[in-house]
């Protein structure tokens, strides 16, 4: 069991959107809810890659699904002007570039 703030330097520092998109490794602590004890660990990209892909996957098909939905006029104008991502997920490495290839739109990661 970890905090929100260790859940986030992990994200922000380690996270990955998909495997091989990083090769970086994070040791943090938390609480084994096994035994009730701290606990180190180390984490990897690809082990947070694994981790996030049911959510990555959830967000790429609903922005899919809402894109369906679009009426053509501001259809035309996301292809034109791309999709602006912003956010604590947008964060996560290489998540634009998967969802830029899902949807076959410009993806604008926001500063």
């Amino acid at each position: 069991m970890i905090g929100e703030r260790t859940a986030e330097d992990i994200k922000v520092n380690v996270g990955a959107a998909s495997k091989g998109a990083r090769n970086v490794e994070m040791e943090f602590r938390g609480r084994d809810l096994l035994s009730g004890l701290p606990k180190t660990i180390k984490l990897t990209s690809d082990e947070t890659a694994d981790a996030l892909n049911d959510s990555v996957n959830a967000i790429v098909q609903c922005v899919k699904r809402t894109l369906e939905d679009t009426p053509p006029e501001l259809a035309a104008d996301i292809l034109d002007n791309g999709i602006i991502i912003t956010g604590g997920g947008s964060l996560i490495k290489n998540f634009a570039t998967l969802l830029e290839k899902e949807v076959r739109i410009k993806v604008i990661l926001s500063e």
